[in-house]
């Protein structure tokens, strides 16, 4: 059962109510997690600018989709982790790989390394060393893409966490319409 409660246009107050009635203008509804981000709007706001950011990335969405499999494989959201592995497979990353994101790995070494990066900058990110930089540089990534991961990384920090704080899981969304 979460351990926080949804919010809705009617029920959110100020900034909240705002920021709820402008997605559910747009979208016709919102995730358990944005109904119940709305409690502080800081957050809500947070997260929206930075996923509307995160869209304009560089990186390949099926890198970042692994890299975010395997921090939340990692970071135990399993609300996040079914997310990541349906977009993953929507975008036709095969279970195989799937199962090596997981890993925090890629049978593609240049692959394997940037998943790699992404779990350094979850875990420990003073242990990024210039010579790991400079092999994802030789394996032809660029500068905005190594960039792109601490994005990718720090959207999925605030998502599970938040969903862990807040007792989301999946099976039990309430996603609907208002």
């Amino acid at each position: 059962m979460p351990r926080l409660t949804r919010l809705t246009p009617d029920t959110a107050v100020g900034a909240a109510r705002d920021l709820l009635g402008d997605l559910v203008s747009r979208h016709g509804r919102v995730s358990d997690m944005v109904a119940t981000m709305a409690h502080s709007p800081a957050v809500l706001g947070g997260y929206l600018q930075l996923s509307r950011a995160m869209k304009r990335a560089k990186l390949d969405r099926k890198i970042s989709e692994r890299i975010s499999i395997a921090i939340h494989e990692k970071q135990g959201c399993d609300l996040c982790l079914e997310a990541h592995i349906d977009a993953a497979r929507g975008l036709g990353v095969d279970d195989d790989e799937i199962e090596r994101a997981r890993a925090g790995t890629s049978e593609d070494p240049a692959i394997a390394a940037i998943i790699e990066l992404g779990l350094q900058v979850y875990r420990e990110p003073t242990a990024i060393t210039d010579e790991q930089i400079e092999r994802l540089r030789g394996a032809g990534y660029r500068d905005r893409e190594i960039a792109d991961v601490v994005g990718v990384v720090s959207l999925n920090i605030l998502t599970g966490a938040f969903n862990l704080v807040a007792g989301l899981k999946p099976g039990v969304v309430t996603e609907s319409t208002y």
